[in-house]
């Protein structure tokens, strides 16, 4: 009996691991298409992975929602020539996903090159099957 009980524990954790690791993949596979969708500017990606109720807050402490968010990438107002998501880290509990980063980019907004060394802490939902960019804060780094 004992032996049946540990080969059920087991398969149940292999499952749960299996799971989290798709889920998990799925996430970052998101991660990635906000990452190219905020240097192409690509309106459809940018609006297939953010959730209409979106939060996307700023280092200066502006804060824009869902329709802000696009245009401003869209339009190139805010224009990303690079963008690397540096020291990620990933924490999923069921339908909400943290994904902490730094954000190492170079910037041509308006015209005018730059570059932004920042933290970011990203909310992510699962909405469907699909994970959505839910809130976004950046935030100086020391």
């Amino acid at each position: 009996m004992k032996k049946i009980t540990l080969f059920l524990l087991l398969i149940s954790l292999a499952m749960n691991l299996k799971a989290q690791t798709a889920s998990e993949n799925k996430l970052l596979a998101a991660v990635e298409k906000l990452r190219l969708g905020m240097i192409s500017g690509n309106r459809a990606d940018l609006e297939s992975i953010t959730s209409k109720d979106l939060s996307y807050g700023h280092s200066s402490g502006k804060i824009e929602d869902y329709t802000a968010f696009v245009e401003t990438f869209a339009s190139g107002k805010s224009d990303f020539v690079t963008a690397d998501f540096n020291k990620q880290t990933v924490k999923i509990a069921g339908k909400t996903a943290l994904v902490r980063h730094q954000l190492d980019a170079k910037t041509n907004d308006g015209g005018k090159p730059g570059e932004v060394h920042l933290g970011i802490l990203l909310v992510w939902h699962k909405e469907g099957k699909d994970w959505k960019l839910f809130g976004r804060q950046a935030y100086k780094l020391p």
